[in-house]
């Protein structure tokens, strides 16, 4: 059994859609960020970066303790080393996989976190920050656009690569960029979106409700909530001991 920590967002879509794919059987484990039940020290103890997500394997490879796993990038490769499945046999298409997975966790879905972060809760006036963002955004689904003309996915079969950019780029109308300006990258997507199990993930972790929240347009945060999302709690949770 894996426990899988989560929020209701595109990072942590790609676990769900991986555990989905790989047949594993998990617990949901929810946080609230808004109300920074992320931020405690026992959570800590499972991601020191008090992020989601996180998962808790109880029967690690190593038949040792329970093994904690942070980063959304490093889950991926865990599950598909841990199950041999998602990550493909031959030398050079892994290569690929990881490249192209190391690419996503350092570039596409950190821009286009930029990108959401400062296109709904940038004060008027902070035009630089959006323009450079949504700019640096565009840039990077052209590069994966120039890549799936080449091949039908990431490392010439679906794999990890593709599970962690698919969420990020079938988000892109929050920020007002058209994948349809994409056409590779909107027909991969759309591709994607029929496999059973992204279904099944996304009624596993994305309820509408809580979807809404993480997602809505220019949210009014109280001042507790952009604490712990993004200010004072969430530095004090870094530096306690």
């Amino acid at each position: 059994m894996i426990d899988f920590h989560y929020v209701p967002t595109g990072n942590n879509l790609k676990i769900a859609i991986a555990l989905e794919e790989l047949g594993l059987a998990y617990r949901l484990v929810k946080y609230d960020m808004y109300a920074g039940t992320h931020l405690t020290p026992e959570f800590r103890k499972i991601n020191p970066n008090s992020k989601l997500p996180a998962i808790v394997d109880s029967e690690p490879a190593d038949a040792g303790a329970p093994m904690a796993v942070f980063e959304s990038g490093a889950i991926l490769l865990y599950l598909a080393e841990k199950t041999g499945k998602l990550l493909p046999a031959g030398w050079r298409s892994r290569q690929e996989a990881r490249q192209w997975l190391v690419w996503q966790v350092a570039g596409l879905g950190p821009m286009m976190g930029q990108a959401n972060h400062f296109v709904r809760y940038a004060p008027a006036g902070q035009d630089y920050a959006v323009e450079r963002y949504l700019r640096e955004a565009s840039r990077l689904l052209a590069v994966l656009d120039r890549r799936l003309r080449q091949s039908d996915y990431l490392a010439g079969e679906y794999s990890i690569a593709d599970i962690a950019c698919y969420p990020w780029a079938s988000g892109t109308r929050g920020i007002g960029i058209d994948v349809n300006e994409f056409s590779a990258v909107a027909a991969w997507v759309e591709g994607i979106r029929t496999r059973p199990a992204i279904e099944r993930a996304a009624a596993a972790i994305l309820e509408v409700a809580d979807r809404a929240k993480y997602t809505q347009a220019r949210p009014q945060l109280t001042p507790q909530e952009w604490s712990a999302l993004f200010g004072d709690r969430l530095l004090a949770a870094a530096k306690a001991p």
